[in-house]
């Protein structure tokens, strides 16, 4: 597939902004070049593209408001800056968006949330209901609570994990930097800019430089293996200047200055691949006659009207195994309620499962995009 036909049918997408596009050489928020990117993302969700924004900034606001001039290195006092500079900061994304007609929301994540599992998927959950319903997420580390232990360090990383957690297929990392270049331009004007590369290149490493700014935490090693994480899970890479004029409606046309990194592993392969290969099974399901027909040859999702049998202990959002009446292996995949939720609402219509457990989880058990068949159709 070439690079234009990716970037055009790339529907769900990643925009990570960096502290550098969204504040003003450290002085306080810069609300135009903001403006400038919320108007071409109302235009890309106007096309029917899901936009999920991953914001810094916060802290950079708040040293601005607190009038301290240089990023201390205390924790404890970065996470009084995000405290105060979070408010202003998202004070303004609702100003902008709502000038486009359009509704956003804070999201707020630590390291944490997306290593727990059942966290992981409450995450997912409330992210893709916001996604429905056309909201505009914009999602930043919660510096207020993070430690040491479980912060992201830096929004590249943050951007590339919700790549992961959304299924995106598109990261596209906005910073003061044109992209990657063969070396530093400021100090090498004969270095040219790398258009185009594999994730998987290891000669990539040898292009990255540690820059950071005094305001900023990321350097362009940092968005090589932001965008590597983001490839896990099949998504392109794109990084380019925030401050460049359309950049985003830009490179929805394929019409854009920067660097692509393409991941050569299909989306849905680098799933399957990751559900089958990677996660440890913690449990085993026996299906029905009929749901096993609709996992092969209809290509949906486990409902637990289908569960004829429970076996291990599992906890929702770990990896499970998929039996027929025969006790042959026909899926793997990550189940939605427990094993002992599972074994209440065995063999039950999905309509019946709140009056049983008092709630929903989710309607299926698996669904079809977290599950790998592990036999053919018809065989």
């Amino acid at each position: 597939m070439n690079n234009q036909k990716i970037l055009l049918q790339s529907k769900r997408i990643v925009i990570k902004l960096g502290s550098s596009i969204i504040t003003n050489d450290g002085n306080g928020i810069d609300e135009i070049c903001l403006s400038h990117l919320v108007d071409q993302i109302s235009k890309l969700a106007n096309q029917g593209k899901e936009i999920i924004v991953v914001s810094s900034g916060a802290i950079a606001a708040g040293l601005k408001k607190l009038g301290i001039v240089k990023r201390p290195r205390e924790l404890s006092e970065l996470q009084a800056a995000a405290a105060v500079g979070q408010m202003d900061l998202l004070h303004i994304y609702e100003k902008l968006f709502s000038k486009c007609n359009l509704i956003p929301a804070q999201v707020l994540l630590t390291h944490e949330d997306l290593s727990d599992r059942k966290r992981y998927l409450n995450a997912r959950s409330t992210l893709n209901n916001l996604i429905v319903k056309k909201v505009i997420p914009i999602i930043n580390e919660n510096d207020t609570v993070a430690s040491d232990e479980i912060r992201f360090g830096d929004n590249d990383t943050l951007g590339a994990m919700v790549a992961n957690l959304l299924e995106a297929d598109l990261l596209v990392i906005l910073t003061d930097q044109d992209g990657l270049f063969s070396d530093d331009p400021r100090k090498n004007h004969s270095a040219y800019l790398v258009e185009h590369a594999y994730i998987d290149d290891d000669r990539l490493d040898l292009l990255a430089r540690d820059t950071t700014s005094s305001i900023g935490t990321g350097g362009m090693t940092t968005k090589i293996q932001a965008a590597r994480k983001a490839a896990l899970s099949g998504a392109h890479t794109i990084i380019a200047s925030g401050r460049r004029e359309n950049i985003l409606t830009d490179v929805s046309e394929n019409n854009f200055y920067g660097t692509f990194l393409e991941c050569r592993e299909p989306k849905q392969l680098a799933r399957k691949k990751w559900l089958a290969d990677v996660l440890r099974p913690k449990g085993k399901i026996f299906i029905d006659t009929g749901a096993t027909n609709a996992l092969i040859n209809e290509g949906k999702s486990l409902l637990s009207v289908g569960v004829i049998k429970v076996e291990g202990n599992f906890d929702r959002g770990e990896a499970v195994k998929c039996f027929d009446v025969e006790g042959k292996e026909i899926a793997q995949g990550l189940i939605n309620y427990s094993s002992d939720e599972l074994d209440k609402i065995k063999g039950i219509s999905t309509d019946k499962i709140e009056s049983i457990l008092g709630y929903v989880n989710e309607l299926s058990l698996i669904h079809r995009n977290n599950l790998v068949i592990m036999k053919s159709k018809g065989k």
